[in-house]
C-alpha cells in the first residue's frame, strides 16, 4: 500500500477532518490505518491510556482509525505560551520551553524524533494517514519542514492537496502550491480535494475541469460543508463559536459565558455545552455584564499568569464579581481553576518568567506550578453524589486547598488504576466551583447537573441519535469523492 499525506494549501483548509474521514474509510475497509502528524501546534492536548500527551486532533484521528491512541503519532507537540515561545512536547513528554528563533534555528533533534515516530507507526500498521501542517508551500521554512514533504517522502506516501473553497481564491490556492514547490515533491501531488463548498455543488463541475486542466492533477471531490454532527476541532475555538457577541443568549436557553484567553487552550471542554440546543454558548474576549448568563467558564490556559494578567488588565474582574454576588453559576477548567484561587507561585519559570500573581480570590485555594507535568485519565464521582465523573488532567500546577474547603470529585481511579484522592474545589454555597478534569462535561449526567445548578429553568434536549460521528463523517466523505481513484492511489484497488 502507498502511505497518505494529507497536506493543505494554508492554515485551517480542514486537513485535520479530510484525515479524520480518510481513516475511517479505510478502517471501514478492513485496513490497519493510523493516523501520523510529525509536529502540531496547539495546545488542545490530551492523554493516552499510558500517560503521555499528544495533540487532541491525533486522538480524534486514531478513534476514527480505530487504533488506540499512542504518542508517536504527534512525536513533536508545541504548545504556545507566549506570542513567541512554546513548551515542546517531544514524544509525549515535556522537552523544553522554545522561542521560535531558537526552535527553527535547528529542527534536526525534532526531524530525527519525529522520523524515529513515524518508522515504528509503518512497522506497526499497514497504512499510515499522515497531515500536513499550515501551507506546505512556505518556501522560506521549506529547508527546515519536516512536516510536509518531507514527511510525505520518508513514508513514500502519495500526497493528496486540499484546499479551501469557502475561503475563496481556491484555483489560485491550487495552482499557486503547486507552482512554487520543487518539481520533485510536485510530483508526488495524485489528488486535490476542495474543502467546504456552499450551495450547488453542480455549479463547480466546470471549476473541477479547470482546476484539473491548469495543474494536470485530479480532483477527488468536493466536500459540502458538513452539518448535523460534530468532529472536534484542532487548535482553535472553531469558526461556528460565537465570539464577543453584541446581543444576549436567545429567549428560552441556558446562556454560558466563557472567557476567551489569549492562550486559551482545551476550549473542546465547552463542546458538550455548545452541542446542547437548550445552551448557547458566548467566548468572550471584551468585559461585557454577564447579567445575561447563568454560569461563566474559565476555560484551561498555557500561560495562566499571563492570561490572568490580561484578564485583570481587560477590566473582567469587576463584572465577574458581579456575577458573583447575583448568584452566577462560576466553574474553572484547569487554569481556570488556578484562576478563581487566591494566588498562582511559578518559582520556576515553567510558563514564563519567575514569580507569583494574586488571583481572583474566590476559591481559598493556592497554586504552585511545578516542573513535572501531571498527565492522567482519571475517574470519580461528584462530592456528595452518586454522578460518575471522567476525564484527563493536564497541568503543572499543584493546588491546596485551605482547611475545611470542599473539593469537587472524589478520584477513585487515575490511568486505568484504582487511586484515592480529590480533585477540584467548591465554595461554601456551591456556587463557584473548579476542577483539573478536562472533558468535566462529556458525561452527559454531570453536563445536566451542572446546568440545573445554574439555571432552574433548563430542560434537557431528547437524546440526540446514537449515530457515530466517525461513521457520519465517512459516509459525507465517500458521498462526494472519487473512492476508485482514492483506493487506487492508496495502492488497494477498489477497496477490499
Amino acid at each position: 500500500m502507498n502511505n497518505i499525506a494529507i497536506l493543505g494549501t494554508a492554515s485551517d483548509v480542514g486537513k485535520s477532518i479530510v484525515a479524520t474521514a480518510l481513516c475511517r474509510i479505510f478502517s471501514n475497509e478492513g485496513i490497519d490505518v493510523a493516523p501520523y502528524k510529525a509536529q502540531n501546534m496547539s495546545n488542545n492536548s490530551g492523554v493516552t491510556s499510558d500517560g503521555y500527551e499528544m495533540g487532541r486532533a491525533q486522538i480524534v484521528q486514531a478513534l476514527g482509525a480505530r487504533v488506540a491512541p499512542h504518542a508517536d503519532m504527534n512525536p513533536v507537540l508545541l504548545k504556545p505560551n507566549t506570542d513567541t515561545g512554546a513548551q515542546v512536547v517531544l514524544q509525549g513528554r515535556v522537552c523544553s520551553d522554545k522561542t521560535a528563533r531558537e526552535y527553527f534555528g535547528d529542527t534536526r533533534r525534532w526531524a530525527e524524533a519525529a522520523f524515529e515516530s513515524l518508522e515504528r507507526l509503518m512497522a506497526r500498521h499497514e497504512l499510515i494517514v499522515l497531515e500536513g501542517a499550515g501551507s506546505c508551500a512556505e518556501m522560506n521554512l521549506y529547508e527546515r519542514d519536516f512536516v510536509n514533504f518531507r514527511s510525505a517522502r520518508r513514508a513514500g506516501a502519495a500526497v493528496i492537496l486540499v484546499a479551501d473553497i469557502d475561503r475563496g481564491g481556491v484555483f489560485a490556492q491550487v495552482a499557486g502550491t503547486l507552482a512554487v514547490i520543487p518539481l520533485e515533491d510536485r510530483a508526488l501531488v495524485k489528488g486535490v480535494i476542495v474543502n467546504r463548498f456552499r450551495g450547488d455543488k453542480s455549479l463547480f463541475e466546470d471549476g473541477v475541469r479547470m482546476l484539473e486542466s491548469m495543474t494536470g492533477v485530479p480532483v477527488l471531490g468536493v466536500i459540502p460543508y458538513y452539518r448535523g454532527f460534530t468532529i472536534d476541532a484542532e487548535d482553535a475555538v472553531p469558526l461556528s463559536s460565537v465570539v464577543d457577541s453584541k446581543r444576549n443568549p436567545a429567549e428560552g436557553k441556558t446562556g454560558v459565558a466563557a472567557i476567551y484567553f489569549p492562550h486559551i487552550s482545551n476550549f473542546t471542554d465547552l463542546s458538550p455545552l455548545e452541542q446542547d440546543a437548550a445552551v448557547e454558548v458566548h467566548y468572550l474576549h471584551h468585559p461585557k455584564s454577564l447579567d445575561a448568563y447563568k454560569a461563566l467558564v474559565l476555560p484551561g490556559s498555557k500561560n495562566v499568569r499571563g492570561d490572568l494578567e490580561w484578564m485583570l488588565s481587560m477590566g473582567w474582574r469587576a463584572h465577574i464579581e458581579a456575577f458573583q454576588a447575583r448568584g452566577g453559576l462560576i466553574i474553572g477548567l484547569c487554569g481556570g481553576f488556578q484562576m478563581l484561587g487566591e494566588s498562582v507561585d511559578d518559582p520556576h519559570g515553567v510558563e514564563g518568567s519567575p514569580g507569583s500573581s494574586a488571583a481572583l480570590g474566590m476559591l481559598p485555594v493556592r497554586t504552585v506550578l511545578e516542573r513535572e507535568k501531571a498527565l492522567f485519565n482519571s475517574v470519580g464521582t461528584l462530592c456528595g453524589t452518586s454522578c460518575a465523573v471522567s476525564g484527563y488532567e493536564i497541568h503543572m500546577g499543584r493546588t491546596k486547598l485551605a482547611e475545611g474547603v470542599c473539593s469537587l470529585i472524589e478520584v477513585t481511579g487515575r490511568n486505568g488504576a484504582g487511586a484515592e484522592g480529590f480533585d477540584g474545589a467548591m465554595s461554601d454555597d456551591g456556587r463557584v466551583m473548579g476542577t483539573y478534569f478536562h472533558g468535566f462535561f462529556d458525561r452527559r449526567e454531570v453536563k445536566e447537573w451542572f446546568l440545573r445548578r445554574a439555571d432552574s429553568r433548563y430542560e434537557p434536549a431528547a437524546e440526540c441519535s446514537a449515530s457515530d460521528p466517525f461513521e457520519q463523517l465517512a459516509a459525507h466523505f465517500s458521498a462526494n469523492l472519487d473512492l476508485e481513484r482514492l483506493f487506487d492511489i492508496a495502492g488497494i484497488g477498489g477497496g477490499r
